[in-house]
């Protein structure tokens, strides 16, 4: 494994991390607790993962759980982060798939929230607090940050950032939050199938001097690079991949096709996936979905294997410039897709 400073954060993490979504929802199927724990401890044991990210609401609170029955006894040696903003506790209805709960930002939830987290995380610190798929109106609510400072000030967390999404977009939200904000984080969805918006996002960064840390979620466009699709592929009901259109699989199928010559005898299409993000600096982890331990296996250990070349790196440019000579529909972005400082930095 090798390891990234976040950013300007004091905080060092594994450049493959391990995201408790697959572990904790049932969305990537069913997973008992007594095999996610011993999965996350292999992960840090085995392989040298020490970026582990819940959520409160991932299996409401279940991903906290988790992570601290997970690591009792080591806690100083992992970074724990999870995620706040989503008011599960006083919500009526069930959540059907994947519709958002409702949000609340006001800083009684967000101080609830925390000491709740902490409570099930067993510890008197979080690592790295994130606000939870954060829209416009909390980029700009001066209250939130000032929460956040708060907290930060008491020694209940150590840093915070946001995590964007959840579907693909948010441009105007990052970009104001790298640099109106100065967000120490930004979990983006990134990968080498989808590098819009990200893309003008870490560019913001690069160029302003804020310097944030990114962790890559999705590195793998939602298992499509790890290259085991077959158009007999099908997914569980509850499974959040059987909600996508046919069109997706047929088309991802032969976008993956033309990328075949990234595997070599000692690197899969998937781990290229992940030495493609981790080209950029700037990104500090990747967050690939892991609920076996092949899979464990095959992702952490990504980062022993061969760079990507120049050359290598100039063909995938040259294929997702030409969308793989693929006709598409227009991709369906969420937020707010204008760029709010499109004047001076271009969008790229």
């Amino acid at each position: 494994m090798k390891y990234r400073f976040l950013g300007k954060t004091d905080l060092s993490v594994s450049e493959v991390g391990f995201g408790l979504w697959t572990l904790s929802t049932g969305w990537w199927g069913d997973v008992t607790d007594e095999e996610a724990v011993k999965l996350m401890r292999k992960a840090y044991e085995d392989y040298g993962i020490t970026l582990f990210d819940a959520a409160d609401t991932y299996g409401n609170g279940r991903s906290e759980t988790l992570l601290a029955q997970a690591f009792p006894d080591i806690r100083d040696k992992v970074v724990y982060a999870t995620k706040f903003g989503y008011n599960f506790y006083t919500t009526d209805t069930a959540r059907t798939g994947q519709k958002e709960l409702p949000q609340d930002l006001s800083p009684k939830f967000i101080r609830f929230a925390c000491e709740e987290s902490l409570k099930r995380l067993n510890t008197d610190h979080i690592d790295l607090y994130q606000l939870h798929n954060a829209k416009m109106e909390h980029i700009e609510d001066d209250a939130i940050y000032d929460t956040l400072e708060t907290l930060k000030a008491e020694g209940k967390i150590r840093h915070y950032g946001l995590a964007l999404g959840p579907a693909i977009g948010w441009l105007a939200e990052g970009v104001r939050a790298i640099r109106e904000r100065r967000v120490e984080s930004l979990q983006i969805i990134q990968n080498l199938l989808e590098q819009y918006p990200g893309n003008p996002m870490l560019e913001e960064s690069r160029n302003n001097g804020n310097v944030t840390g990114f962790v890559a979620r999705v590195p793998h466009a939602s298992g499509m690079l790890e290259g085991k699709y077959t158009e007999d592929t099908t997914f569980d009901a509850k499974d959040h991949r059987s909600h996508r259109p046919k069109s997706w699989l047929t088309h991802g199928l032969k976008k993956v096709e033309q990328l075949r010559f990234l595997e070599l005898s000692n690197r899969t299409l998937g781990q290229a996936a992940l030495k493609f993000l981790t080209v950029d600096p700037l990104i500090a982890s990747t967050l690939p979905n892991i609920y076996n331990e092949e899979q464990l296996q095959e992702f952490a250990t990504a980062p022993e294997c061969p760079d990507l070349t120049p050359d290598e790196l100039e063909r995938i440019q040259t294929l997702v410039t030409a969308n793989f000579g693929l006709e598409e529909p227009p991709m369906m972005y969420k937020g707010t897709m204008t760029h709010p400082y499109e004047k001076e930095v271009a969008l790229v």
